[in-house]
């Protein structure tokens, strides 16, 4: 299949055309037809699938043909978990709106309020934002949502995660019209909280699910690496960037005082190395991320931070350093290399701190995962054993035990008989009548005599 059947309006087809689109994804040749014909959607592909251009082309191709149902409202929101992942779906949409006369939009937490609120008053096309955010803006009655056509959620599963369901369901209510359609798309749909809120936001949808989040990556080979301690997994770092052949490399820990720590050791062993973590402003996060996307950093290093939406296509290798603390994010990070049909490279490294992690991956990916070694760095750390179920034996109290047998043993109740007369044999007295006063004085007298 190519765009061209999708049959788009022509200038969009143009724009495709212009930006190297030409043959369409599995989640975009499914998805984009769909929208088109005005379903409501959840769906679900892996990380690095083209979702974002899955649900763009559908805004764009129904703001062309269609008229607007409001002059003042906006007419597409596209809501995001982060703020990076914002950044990049509106990087990806001024693409397309460029020398266009619709107007776009971004409104993330950490950034001037009142700026935005000028903004705003500007009356855009698109507003591309993160919940909580955007909430504000609409409690505050700087914009309006009666006339939106579109609503998408991009990562809902993410969302829900980080709390921002009252917020979801805030902005549903403000454009809970016959004429909004809704496209939601998520990492997995087993997720129970995302299908509860399908059913408040969705009418009918359509479900497209393209592989399971456990699927194998064909473009990224992942290989896992055993470490005693932290030394040692110093020791393979090290070794791992001076003997691969990179591009550009990103480092995921646990901690944030973990990025700067490592950011610091690398720097002076003379790699070009930058550490993001979310103890920074927005500003200078933003400054980060422009930098590296622009490769004047070899290695970041970051937490989770990074671990989504984040569309670089020079990243060739991904390393764990710390196992993920939520299996959901081994796929997340992994997936910032091998994208757009490039290959990648994910090294995990597993200390005793990080076994249970790799166990839930290792169930996750639901295959056998055999660790590779590195020659002069050998881990003595073979995993840790899984804990034995302890049996408690039940104590019988056989005093307490005897006791109770006794009470249930059959009562035995001696009888005695005693010989009794019968009741009519006996004689019976009769009762004397009481004496008339002339008895009493003849009875008086006699005594006298």
């Amino acid at each position: 299949m190519q765009f061209s059947d999708f049959g788009l309006e022509r200038r969009l087809m143009s724009t495709v055309e212009h930006l190297g689109f030409n043959e369409p994804t599995q989640i975009q040749q499914q998805a984009i037809p769909a929208a088109m014909q005005g379903h409501d959607l959840i769906a679900s592909s892996k990380t690095g699938s083209g979702k974002t251009l899955a649900f763009i082309i559908p805004a764009l191709q129904r703001l062309t043909k269609n008229r607007a149902l409001s002059k003042r409202d906006p007419r597409v929101v596209i809501l995001t978990p982060t703020r990076e992942l914002a950044k990049q779906v509106f990087t990806q949409l001024r693409l397309f709106t460029a020398n266009t006369q619709f107007k776009a939009v971004l409104i993330l937490g950490g950034e001037n309020f009142n700026d935005q609120v000028k903004v705003l008053e500007k009356d855009p096309h698109f507003i591309v934002a993160t919940p909580g955010r955007l909430a504000d803006h609409l409690t505050q009655g700087h914009f309006y949502l009666n006339g939106l056509e579109l609503l998408i959620l991009d990562e809902a599963d993410r969302m829900l995660d980080l709390g921002f369901s009252k917020e979801l369901s805030q902005i549903n209510k403000a454009a809970d019209h016959r004429k909004r359609q809704t496209l939601l798309f998520s990492a997995t749909l087993d997720h129970a909280q995302v299908n509860e809120f399908a059913t408040e936001l969705l009418t009918k949808p359509k479900r497209i699910a393209i592989e399971a989040g456990h699927t194998e990556h064909k473009d990224i080979s992942k290989r896992f690496y055993l470490a005693d301690n932290l030394s040692q997994k110093e020791a393979l770092l090290q070794h791992f960037l001076s003997t691969e052949e990179s591009q550009q490399v990103i480092i995921f820990t646990a901690t944030r005082s973990d990025t700067e720590r490592l950011s610091a050791l690398l720097s002076e062993q003379d790699v070009n190395a930058v550490a993001l973590s979310g103890e920074l402003n927005q500003s200078q996060r933003n400054q980060i991320m422009d930098s590296f996307a622009k490769g004047q950093h070899k290695v970041l290093v970051t937490t989770d931070l990074a671990s989504r939406g984040l569309d670089l296509v020079n990243v060739s290798h991904v390393i764990n350093f710390d196992m993920p603390k939520h299996t959901e994010e081994f796929v997340h990070r992994i997936g910032r290399t091998g994208r757009a049909g490039t290959k990648g490279d994910a090294i995990s490294l597993v200390g005793p701190n990080d076994w249970l992690s790799f166990k839930n991956v290792e169930a996750f990916l639901q295959q056998t995962i055999s660790f590779d070694k590195v020659a002069g760095i050998k881990a003595k750390f073979k995993g840790l054993k899984p804990k034995k179920a302890k049996v408690v034996k039940a104590k019988v109290d056989t005093s307490k035990a005897q006791k109770t047998a006794t009470k249930k043993k059959t009562r035995v109740i001696k009888k005695t008989f005693v010989d009794l007369q019968d009741v009519g044999a006996m004689k019976i007295k009769k009762r004397n009548k009481p004496l008339s006063a002339q008895q009493i004085e003849d009875s008086s007298e006699q005594e006298n005599d």
